[in-house]
């Protein structure tokens, strides 16, 4: 909404809202501000509303049965509010790649939710069974696939790039949509898993959306995308603002998140935040360079898928419990300990994937 306003108004200061840096700086504190008047009213409420909170895992680390229990969750609609709110006043409403990520986002965040509440009004921590999630998380991802795939140019729809090869494209057709639909669904679920600890998935996640804003503010000039060799992706420049929105209202979040944590994201945020870093990696045809930037999300779901598939072949655990950071926790690890590495490695990982825009 705020980019118009170079046109309702005489030019001169006004033309500052034409430009993604600017509008980008001010969706990010919008969503801080967001987060900080409305992260306490909604952990009050929260809490009021579902009592006992989320249920803990009883086969899961005992420390976490005593210290988490009553911590209520759905905290990711605090995310989700501050993401909404600050895109609309900022970006530009009639770029269809906002309206994609926008969209795979809050779908996925609906998922999550419903998982959620059936965990609390039930106190169960099964939630919403697994096929469905994953059925209606596919379908979600190929409509996003399919949308893609009209929105960019003939040279681009279907074709998967590689990083550091420059010119290389591998034209999928329509097969470009079940890849699509693995790329986000794993994304979303890689970061569900890895949300098991107070602050261990939202920093991660706001250190690969930093990079992803970085990588679609360049695919989406000209100028960027000749220098550094990579393939232009017109309008993907806009997600920079959507990003912006996502680490402010996850700082927000994290406020209330830090140990001890407040509140949990819960499903509603984990799911919605996957969700929308596979979109967007899909859109700025970045998808492979999103499994270096979010390695720790793929070693935590790999941590599960290896362990599920050893334990039903084997009778036997390969780690003493998954996923891999309740290993390290068996381990004797603190949990900050734990957090603040895997932090660590995150943005590690993060500057090994921007340093593939320039190795070509």
């Amino acid at each position: 909404m705020f980019y118009m306003f170079p046109q309702w108004f005489d030019a001169g200061f006004w033309n500052l809202f034409q430009y993604i840096t600017f509008r980008s700086g001010g969706a990010f504190f919008t969503a801080l501000i967001f987060g900080f008047m409305f992260g306490q009213p909604l952990i009050n409420l929260l809490r009021s509303k579902q009592g006992k909170g989320q249920p803990i895992r009883e086969d899961g680390p005992e420390s976490h049965i005593l210290e988490k229990a009553g911590t209520p969750t759905m905290g990711g609609v605090l995310i989700l509010g501050a993401i909404l709110v600050s895109t609309l006043l900022w970006a530009r409403l009639d770029n269809g790649y906002v309206w994609l990520v926008l969209f795979v986002t809050y779908s996925f965040g609906l998922i999550g939710f419903w998982d959620d509440y059936l965990k609390v009004s039930k106190q169960n921590h099964k939630g919403v069974s697994g096929k469905i999630r994953l059925g209606l998380g596919f379908i979600i991802a190929a409509i996003a696939g399919y949308w893609v795939m009209q929105m960019q140019s003939p040279d681009l729809s279907g074709q998967l790039a590689f990083p550091i090869f420059k010119e290389s494209l591998l034209n999928l057709g329509y097969f470009f949509i079940p890849f699509v639909m693995i790329v986000i669904v794993g994304s979303a679920n890689a970061v569900n898993f890895t949300d098991g600890l107070d602050g261990l998935a939202v920093m991660p996640v706001m250190i690969a959306a930093g990079s992803f804003g970085i990588i679609a503010y360049l695919v989406g000039r000209t100028d960027f995308t000749e220098y550094l060799g990579l393939h232009y992706v017109a309008g993907t420049g806009e997600l920079t603002v959507f990003v912006a929105a996502l680490i402010g209202g996850g700082l927000g979040f994290l406020w209330y998140n830090a140990p001890p944590a407040a509140v949990f994201m819960g499903d509603t945020g984990s799911l919605a935040l996957g969700g929308a870093l596979g979109a967007i990696a899909v859109a700025t045809k970045h998808e492979i360079v999103l499994s270096i930037i979010g390695g720790l999300f793929v070693v935590e779901l790999l941590s599960v898928v290896i362990q599920v598939l050893y334990y039903k072949k084997t009778g036997k655990r390969i780690f003493l419990m998954a996923p891999i950071h309740h290993h390290f926790e068996k381990l004797g690890w603190g949990e900050s300990q734990i957090v603040i590495r895997f932090w660590i490695i995150s943005l590690i990982l993060a500057l090994i994937g921007l340093a593939t825009l320039k190795l070509r």
